[in-house]
């Protein structure tokens, strides 16, 4: 079974061009919809019309009362009959429109093993200068469900990063990123198998599930 993937990202978007690729390339048999960003120059949108895949930047003065951006963001995802929405280095919040109409259908990446260090400012380096503050000697990647808060939802899956002497928050970055691209695909291809299970079972039907490690 396939998704219809709505990709939201605030620059870059290495993850955003990772599933666009692994799509290409048969890995996933979900489809790109649309990529999102509510800021207007990130390199992610420039990518994702390159590639010839709709964007929409939702973003600027006019959206910065949250409803209104909650109301704009929907009717976008609804227009490009989007069923399964990724966050994939976004750094707002949803709305509770998107939120409700997307029920556990609505996934994020992040660069730490959370619950630990996440929540509202914990993004990019600061999340590396906080793991390597700490002393673990692990770091790793979580994808989980959203919710109203900042890294919050069900933890879905996670894979871990050992901390090598002398790493500097740096160092940890450029480790991390290199694996999350493949652990993105390699999850979503299980929520695709996941789903194809569900279909082929309508005796039992279950919804997106947090999968087992």
């Amino acid at each position: 079974m396939t998704f219809r993937l709505g990709m939201l990202a605030s620059h870059r978007g290495s993850n955003v061009r990772a599933v666009i690729e692994a799509c290409r390339a048969g890995r996933l048999r979900s489809v790109p919809g649309i990529v999102i960003s509510n800021n207007r120059t990130a390199e992610v949108l420039t990518f994702a019309q390159q590639a010839g895949i709709p964007t929409a930047w939702i973003g600027g003065p006019t959206y910065e009362d949250p409803s209104v951006r909650d109301e704009a963001m929907l009717a976008v995802l609804r227009e490009n009959n989007v069923d399964l929405l990724l966050l994939l280095g976004y750094l707002r919040l949803l709305g509770p429109l998107t939120l409700g109409a997307f029920a556990g259908r609505v996934f994020n990446i992040h660069p730490a093993l959370l619950p630990k260090y996440g929540g509202k400012g914990m993004h990019g380096r600061h999340v590396h200068e906080a793991v390597l503050a700490s002393g673990d000697v692990e770091s790793g990647i979580t994808i989980h469900k959203v919710d109203a808060g900042y890294d919050e939802g069900a933890i879905v899956k996670q894979c871990r990063v050992p901390i090598l002497a002398g790493d500097t928050p740096d160092t940890l970055a450029e480790r991390v990123l290199a694996m999350e691209h493949d652990f993105l695909v390699e999850t979503l291809a299980e929520l695709e198998e996941r789903k194809h299970d569900d279909h082929d079972s309508p005796r039992h039907p279950l919804p997106l599930e947090v999968l087992d490690d």
